[in-house]
């Protein structure tokens, strides 16, 4: 019998199974494209770490560890409490070299005033250090005088402005609006239009930090934690 035929070699699957690879490929090439992108949307919000210095004072020997741990945790921003109840904390030139290393280590540098009454000014000396802004820390006031005080403010100094508010429907209108959502009783409250918080001392475990962290910042126009030396004492 005469042999059969050989039968061509099927050239079509070939190119189908090289067809189907890059398919492949690109989809996963678009996904890391996505997964940056993500990324890079969220890096951009502000990442906010309060030091209270109430809480634990930071000064010229330990700013720099504050700076580091900063970062090393993923804050682009820290609000450094330099005024309380009336008195400024550092002198300027100590207020100017903590503003010169904040941005050395690439955050941005709020100066956040605390104010407990009416009768306490506005320092008006810091106004021109470098800082990023100034955050109007004065929830205990009446609405009147919050009001006052951020006019006071935005009438006399051209960088950002924030406020930190525990009225969660505060009309107040600065660059920044950090209403004080800690914990799960006030998640409701988180929207984007405003920055929400997250209190160390509001959380149980380091899981449930980061679960508020993540929702806080995936869920509002970024996230400030209150406040530095909670988290130190937490080990988080």
């Amino acid at each position: 019998m005469p042999p059969k035929p050989r039968r061509p070699r099927r050239k079509n699957r070939t190119t189908a199974y090289i067809a189907v690879a890059i398919v492949l490929l690109s989809a996963a090439a678009v996904g890391i494209y996505l997964v940056s992108a993500g990324s890079q949307k969220a890096a951009a919000k502000p990442v906010i770490l309060y030091v209270n210095q109430g809480n634990g004072v930071v000064n010229g020997s330990n700013f720099g560890n504050m700076a580091s741990y900063a970062v090393s945790r993923g804050f682009n921003t820290v609000f450094f409490q330099v005024y309380r109840q009336g008195a400024l904390l550092f002198s300027p030139a100590l207020l100017a070299s903590f503003v010169n290393e904040s941005h050395s280590e690439g955050l941005k540098i709020f100066f956040a005033l605390y104010i407990t009454d009416r009768s306490q000014g506005l320092p008006s000396s810091i106004y021109s250090l470098g800082e990023d802004g100034i955050n109007l820390d004065m929830s205990t006031l009446a609405l009147s005088d919050q009001q006052a005080f951020l006019a006071s403010l935005e009438g006399s100094y051209h960088g950002q402005t924030a406020v930190t508010a525990t009225n969660m429907t505060s009309p107040l209108k600065p660059n920044l609006l950090i209403l004080e959502t800690y914990g799960s009783s006030f998640q409701q409250y988180i929207r984007h239009g405003i920055i929400a918080s997250v209190g160390v001392f509001a959380t149980t475990s380091h899981q449930d930090y980061q679960s508020q962290l993540v929702y806080a910042l995936q869920n509002s126009d970024g996230v400030m934690v209150f406040d530095y030396a909670g988290l130190l004492k937490a080990g988080y």
